[in-house]
């Protein structure tokens, strides 16, 4: 069970307290329950409500997002997830999921205060990824996407009053997973046959877009994007209150996109501790290249202390619940190290 005791106050630059790890969202299994005990119990300073993709369609990320659309109801054809004119088996299954999940929470987090962390796939994401009725990717028509991105904004507005109800004392913050963005404004997002690319999204259009949607949330908002050369510049044009990036990806060719975030008051969650199984290094060597960032980009460690929270590199799911377990515990050790040691 959490710690019913209050929990401080973020500071004033920050999100979450110095040492801060939190996870990126979906772990293995298939009981909510007892993920959500497991992230409760390892991540006691900003848990997160988890996603259990192996329990099959509608708990994966794009499957459960979907199921949040307003007025847009989704079915899950052999291809992929696809727009649909009337709700059917596959978005009730997907509700009923969720709402599971939802019950998990409750009673496991029963009297928690304190921040709380649901992630949520986002608009660009959910257009380069769900299917029109016609069978084009929705990001091919314009207006489909922008009514998604609108659909979108309602159905986390219902999600976080569904949440708010079910944790009355917990500060919610949000994640938006885009993993699809890099590939939306680069232009490479194939159609569903796999032989054609859609063209590009400007990047003004997908900033306006992303910007909309996390100040919709009227809670502190982000994104998270785990491929190599992330988006910052965008994402902090973007108005994100943090991004969540893989720090294993980053190079020296980042720092300067980087640096303007954490210029801008863009907090940082940074996955360090590998996101499947693999031999756990010693802790040092674990937060080392985030340390040798700092270093070099001259900012004090007072800042590394009250700016960069750790998490896994990605999600979880293909993991064994054992190494999720010590996963999520190194993330926590890997925190508390940069806290007392920052660089």
């Amino acid at each position: 069970m959490p710690d019913t005791a209050p929990a401080a106050a973020p500071t004033s630059s920050s999100l979450w307290e110095p040492g801060t790890a939190t996870g990126v969202g979906s772990l293995p299994g298939t009981d909510p329950v007892e993920a959500c005990r497991l992230v409760f119990d390892e991540l006691p300073d900003l848990p997160h409500l988890p996603e259990l993709p192996n329990r099959g369609a509608g708990a994966d990320m794009i499957g459960r997002s979907a199921g949040l659309l307003a007025d847009m109801p989704v079915d899950l054809q052999p291809s992929g997830w696809r727009l649909v004119p009337r709700p059917g088996m596959d978005l009730r299954r997907t509700r009923d999921l969720l709402a599971r999940d939802l019950d998990a929470l409750g009673e496991v987090a029963a009297g928690y205060t304190g921040p709380l962390k649901v992630a949520v796939a986002g608009p660009w994401t959910l257009a380069a990824t769900i299917e029109l009725q016609r069978g084009h990717k929705a990001l091919k028509d314009a207006g489909a996407s922008r009514d998604i991105a609108e659909a979108l904004a309602e159905g986390i507005a219902r999600h976080l009053a569904d949440i708010a109800l079910v944790v009355p004392g917990a500060r919610l913050i949000v994640q938006v997973d885009e993993p699809c963005l890099p590939a939306v404004i680069a232009g490479q997002v194939r159609t569903p046959s796999g032989f054609g690319i859609l063209p590009a999204v400007e990047e003004g259009v997908a900033v306006d877009r992303l910007r909309t949607l996390l100040a919709a949330t009227g809670v502190p908002a982000g994104v998270h994007c785990c491929t190599s050369a992330p988006p910052l510049g965008l994402l902090r044009q973007a108005k994100a209150a943090f991004v969540s990036v893989d720090a294993t990806l980053l190079t020296p060719a980042d720092d300067d996109a980087v640096g303007e975030a954490v210029e801008a008051g863009v907090a940082l969650m940074f996955g360090m501790v590998a996101s499947r199984d693999a031999e756990l290094s010693d802790v040092r060597r674990t937060v080392e290249p985030v340390r040798s960032m700092w270093r070099r980009l001259g900012f004090s460690p007072e800042q590394l202390r009250e700016v960069v929270a750790v998490t896994p590199t990605c999600g979880l799911a293909g993991a064994t619940p054992a190494y999720a377990r010590a996963a999520l515990r190194r993330c926590r050790e890997a925190g508390r190290a940069l806290a007392d040691e920052p660089v």
